[in-house]
C-alpha cells in the first residue's frame, strides 16, 4: 500500500463536509459548491468550495470534472485540469460550464461539483539540445 500524504486543509465554510474519497481505492476527493448557484446553456461560472489546502513541495492539485455531471447534465471544468501549485494558499474554486445547448443546471450549497486528485511531480530542468534523439515514432 503505497504511504499516506498529510495535507493540511483549512475549512473556510465550516458548514460544508471537508473533501474525502467516496470509495477506497478513488484517485480524487470530492470538492463541494459552498453557494447555490445556476448555469444556463454555455454559461461558465468561477464556483468556491469553502476549503483552502497546503500541498507539500514536489506535489501539485488537479481539478478534475466529475463524470456524473458530465453524463447528466453536460457540466464541465473550462480548463480543464485546473493546476494547484504547491504554494497557493487561496480558496480553490473550479471555473465550471455548462454544455448543454438547452437545459439550465442548478446546484445548491454542498453540492459535489468537481474532484481534486493530487500527485507528486518532480521538478525538471529543460537542457537545450541540437538535435533530439529518433524513436520509432518520429514526428
Amino acid at each position: 500500500m503505497p504511504e499516506q500524504l498529510l495535507v493540511p486543509i483549512k475549512q473556510l465554510d465550516e458548514t460544508l463536509e471537508v473533501p474525502r474519497y467516496a470509495y477506497e481505492g478513488d484517485a480524487g476527493v470530492d470538492l463541494r459548491a459552498a453557494e447555490d448557484f445556476s448555469l444556463k446553456p454555455f454559461e461558465r461560472k468561477l464556483v468556491p468550495t469553502g476549503i483552502a489546502i497546503a500541498l507539500p513541495r514536489g506535489y501539485a492539485g488537479f481539478v478534475m470534472p466529475r463524470s456524473g455531471l458530465a453524463v447528466k447534465h453536460g457540466i464541465s471544468i473550462v480548463n480543464t485540469p485546473g493546476l494547484i501549485d504547491s504554494d497557493y494558499r487561496g480558496e480553490l474554486k473550479v471555473t465550471l460550464i455548462n454544455l448543454d445547448p438547452n437545459e439550465s443546471f442548478q446546484a445548491q450549497k454542498g453540492d459535489r461539483i468537481a474532484q481534486l486528485v493530487i500527485q507528486e511531480v518532480p521538478t525538471v530542468n529543460l537542457v537545450e539540445v541540437e538535435e533530439l534523439d529518433k524513436t520509432d515514432r518520429g514526428n
